[in-house]
């Protein structure tokens, strides 16, 4: 059986947000559509179930974002490749550095990308 371990959500913006995002700070994001690239060691499936929830306790960068009354999750993706080599493939602009990837060990800058409108 083929198991996931990374996964993008691809985020639409219905207007532009001031949001704070823990401790990274506050940021502006432009009305459109994102992408954000995140992985889960076991149990892709809850992880996902997770960020389509509206009731949770804001915990990662994502959260935040998604908290916002503009946001919603418009597709997911599941990858078998690690979680950066999909984030290094995925084009796109980075607007706040050290989104999603305070741990990361490719020290990718960001792991949430702006498409653009």
């Amino acid at each position: 059986m083929l198991t996931y371990v990374t996964y993008q959500l691809e985020i639409k913006l219905n207007t532009p947000a001031r949001l704070t995002i823990g401790r990274l700070g506050v940021f502006d994001f432009p009305e459109g559509r994102y992408v954000y690239t995140g992985s889960a060691l076991r149990n892709i499936d809850a992880r996902i179930a997770r960020h389509l929830r509206s009731d949770k306790k804001l915990k990662w960068h994502i959260d935040y974002l998604l908290a916002s009354p503009a946001a919603s999750i418009i597709k997911v993706t599941q990858f078998t490749s690690s979680e950066c080599q999909v984030n290094q493939r995925t084009q796109g602009e980075i607007l706040v550095a050290g989104f999603g990837s305070s741990d990361c060990r490719k020290h990718c800058v960001s792991h949430l990308k702006y498409l653009g409108k």
